[in-house]
């Protein structure tokens, strides 16, 4: 049985460099269809893309977590491949990462950039990166290599079950936290990763983007792991609490009087607040076991990727 794969490419005016990544995906796996969703680009993307052989589909709504939205939802497909269309990820590494998920069926493989290319990172996505990772191995007991990576290939039943949230470059940072989330299946194959073509530019922004890193990381903290998240704040809420509340209990023991009166309700206040903070670590910390257990029992509701001849069928080995 012929597993079906669509290679998506999200764009945001990339006319300098689509054609060169469609054609460089449609070498590597020749029986894919490549869709090309654009994302309101004000160049040639479209015609260039639509020229190139891609089936080209638009999203209006700005942002790559609105057109990876839109692209899991649309698109019908066994294997889903996905890459930037800036020609900076390797082509020809696809093959081997659809070989990786079907032969030991996995529902997410990572292609891991790997650049001697100093033009191809930034420095601040570089120390992003590995804050992000060792803040998902914290949450998770697990990460990824490359938490940033753009290039990955995924099951049906990943693309399914993924109730895409992020709108913008956070949605990298999404995936990877669904897939640990619901502890699924997953593989890094370490892939080359190129500089943009000559008058191609990037769309990142490193302090915007940064920004957007650590309210991620808050956001993680919150979403995943509300016990500890409200946790930590009641500890310092209590800090403040005994800071201030021992000197008026000594002054209470020794006069047997509260000469300060508005710290005494200010400690009064902070208590009630770092309590209501415990409750409410305890209640969410429920309410996302139910809702993992919703999520798990939605991805579980699609077929495992891979089978008896599957993968030579795909890849054409």
């Amino acid at each position: 049985m012929t597993s079906r794969i669509a290679v998506l490419l999200p764009c945001y005016n990339e006319s300098t460099a689509i054609a060169q990544t469609v054609a460089a995906f449609r070498a590597a796996l020749p029986d894919a269809t490549i869709y090309v969703y654009d994302n309101n680009s004000r160049d040639d993307t479209v015609a260039v893309a639509r020229a190139a052989g891609a089936v080209v589909r638009t999203e209006r709504m700005q942002g790559k977590g609105n057109v990876v939205r839109r692209m899991f939802a649309d698109v019908d497909a066994d294997i889903y491949v996905m890459a930037d269309g800036d020609a900076t990820y390797d082509a020809t590494a696809a093959p081997a990462l659809v070989a990786r998920l079907l032969d030991e069926q996995l529902d997410m493989v990572v292609g891991s950039r790997v650049t001697q290319v100093t033009a191809a990172y930034r420095r601040g996505h570089v120390l992003g990166n590995k804050a992000m990772t060792g803040m998902l191995a914290q949450l998770f007991g697990r990460s990824f290599t490359d938490i940033f990576s753009g290039y990955r290939v995924f099951s049906r039943r990943f693309v399914k079950s993924f109730p895409v949230l992020s709108a913008g470059f956070e949605i990298e940072t999404e995936i990877s936290v669904h897939a640990l989330e619901l502890k699924m299946p997953t593989g890094e194959i370490e892939t080359a990763y190129f500089a943009r073509p000559e008058g191609s530019e990037s769309k990142l922004s490193t302090y915007r983007d940064g920004f957007r890193i650590a309210r991620t990381i808050v956001t993680l903290y919150r979403i995943e792991r509300p016990l500890l998240f409200f946790g930590a704040i009641a500890a310092l809420l209590s800090l403040a609490v005994l800071a201030l509340g021992i000197p008026l209990i000594v002054t209470y023991m020794h006069t047997h009087l509260v000469p300060r009166l508005p710290t005494a309700v200010l400690v009064v206040g902070l208590a009630i607040l770092a309590a209501l903070n415990v409750f409410t670590g305890l209640i969410l910390d429920t309410v996302v076991r139910g809702r993992r257990e919703v999520r798990r029992l939605a991805y579980l509701s699609h077929r495992a990727p891979g089978g008896d001849d599957r993968r030579s069928d795909a890849v054409g080995a």
